[in-house]
């Protein structure tokens, strides 16, 4: 099982969730994404996403003042 980081610090949205899906198809089941993200839909559009392919939000975390940290299982 992999753990890996995607920083998406000062990316508006939708570029997270595309660097997500490029990133995707390297990642193996059981694997962890943890994305850390500031865009202001960063949380919903992440949420959207992993719903709509099945995939499981293990955690959602404050990350200083405006950026969130969410991992992603695959």
């Amino acid at each position: 099982m992999a753990f890996v980081v995607l920083d998406t610090l000062g990316v508006k949205c939708p570029q997270p969730v595309l660097k997500i899906a490029v990133k995707a198809p390297s990642m193996k089941p059981g694997d962890i994404l943890e994305v850390i993200g500031n865009c202001p839909t960063f949380e919903r559009d992440i949420r959207a996403w992993c719903q709509r392919l099945g995939k499981v939000i293990l955690s959602v975390k404050e990350d200083g003042e405006n950026a969130k940290k969410i991992q992603i299982q695959f």
